[in-house]
Parts: C-alpha cells; structure tokens; sequence
C-alpha cells in the first residue's frame, strides 16, 4: 500500500504547486536585516522549498535510526 500511496502523494503535492504557482505569478521580494532579494515569482519561491524540503527530508530521514 506505501509503494503506492508515497508515489501518489507527491504527484498530488507536484500538482498543487503548480496550480498556485500559475495563479500566483506575481513577483515578490523578500526583506531580511536590512538585505532585499530580487523580485522572483512566489510560485517559484513555493516550488524551491518544497524541493529543499524534500531533499533535505530525504538526506536525514536515514539519521532516524528507526527501520
């Protein structure tokens, strides 16, 4: 059931990231002490936390010790 239930759920994340990254094309920036980001699209923005949250999630899932 997992083999199939993991695959199917990240299909559906893929999905919702990409509809709100078309509905949400407006250009943001971010501001943080003082420094200002380029003006980059919150879809954009979305999609690369959910890849950094992923790999990460992948690199110390095996941290867990649990099999």
């Amino acid at each position: 059931m997992a083999k199939v239930l993991i695959p199917l759920l990240t299909a559906v994340w893929i999905g919702v990231i990409a509809i709100v990254a078309i509905q949400n094309a407006a250009p943001i920036a971010f501001q943080f002490l003082g420094f200002q980001s380029i003006q980059i699209p919150i879809g954009l923005v979305l999609a690369f936390s959910v890849v950094l949250g992923m790999a990460g999630t992948a690199l110390f899932l095996p941290l867990g010790g649990r099999d």
